[in-house]
């Protein structure tokens, strides 16, 4: 880092900066294998720094998880925003995830990074209860448009958005495990076929 950027990067405030040290931690190494010291030191901020945003580890964590899915929503706002329509509605959420596994992260595509850090956490962490709410809300958004897409049939529109939400997800760990966002695109090409046979 040149002298000018390590100054800006410094003027930004400690939470920001322990959050995005995190974040990158985290999705590169997992949860478990990131300590508190890898943090602080990629953060350039004191041990203390950490415990005056966070009250812990796994409070990081959790804005780390809170952090990802805002991050998401981002991209899938961002998407529809470009739509027309219902059925685009349904593929801009498969847009924003592809748009996540378009990322350039430091160590390689790796899926879901919500999943991955679920897959660490104990059963009834709240971490777990983050990630649940966010793969929830994903088949929501999926369901809207699908009801908008069905007028009338809700039955068959909840039904459809879960199996949309199944490809999503299976396509989303194949990508992770291949590393890029190959099985994205085949998966939202499927959903269009799908989309276009109702």
């Amino acid at each position: 880092m040149s002298g000018t950027s390590v100054s800006a990067a410094r003027r930004r405030p400690a939470r920001q900066r322990l959050l995005e040290a995190a974040a990158r931690l985290f999705y590169a190494d997992g949860v478990a294998a990131t300590g508190i010291d890898t943090i602080t030191a990629e953060a350039g901020v004191a041990k203390m720094s950490l415990y005056n945003n966070f009250s812990s580890k796994a409070d990081l964590v959790r804005a780390y998880l809170d952090a990802r899915h805002e991050e998401w929503l981002g991209l899938y706002r961002a998407r529809l925003a470009r739509t027309d329509g219902p059925r685009e509605g349904v593929l801009a959420v498969f847009d924003a995830y592809a748009d996540h596994a378009a990322f350039a992260y430091e160590h390689g595509f790796r899926g879901c990074g919500l999943l991955n850090a679920a897959a660490e956490l104990p059963a009834g962490d709240e971490g777990r209860a983050v990630v649940r709410a966010h793969k929830e809300e994903v088949e929501q958004l999926i369901a809207g448009h699908l009801e908008q897409l069905l007028p009338g049939r809700p039955g068959e529109a909840r039904a459809a958005a879960e199996h949309l939400s199944f490809l999503l997800e299976g396509a989303m760990a194949r990508a992770g495990l291949e590393g890029d966002g190959e099985r994205l695109q085949h998966a939202r090409s499927m959903a269009a076929a799908l989309l276009d046979r109702r």
